[in-house]
């Protein structure tokens, strides 16, 4: 029994250990879809860059990309 409960929070850290570095992807991509740009282009080209360049990308939006966001108030 003991045993098993090792195993089991050993897995439990190595899910938490591979899920961190994907978090800024996921956020990234959520706030991209959420979000309006000047152009399409730019909101693609963060699309893909966020997709394919997997953990560097989401860092890159968070710092470069939310700046391009394109922020409107309503009254």
């Amino acid at each position: 029994m003991i045993v098993s409960q090792k195993v089991l929070l050993n897995m439990l850290i190595w899910i938490i250990i591979l899920l961190i570095p994907i978090l800024p992807n996921l956020w990234s991509i959520w706030h991209i879809f959420k979000h309006d740009f000047r152009t399409p282009q730019d909101k693609m080209t963060w699309v893909l860059i966020a997709t394919f360049i997997p953990v560097i990308g989401g860092i890159l939006y968070i710092f470069w990309g939310r700046k391009k966001v394109i922020t409107s108030s309503i009254s």
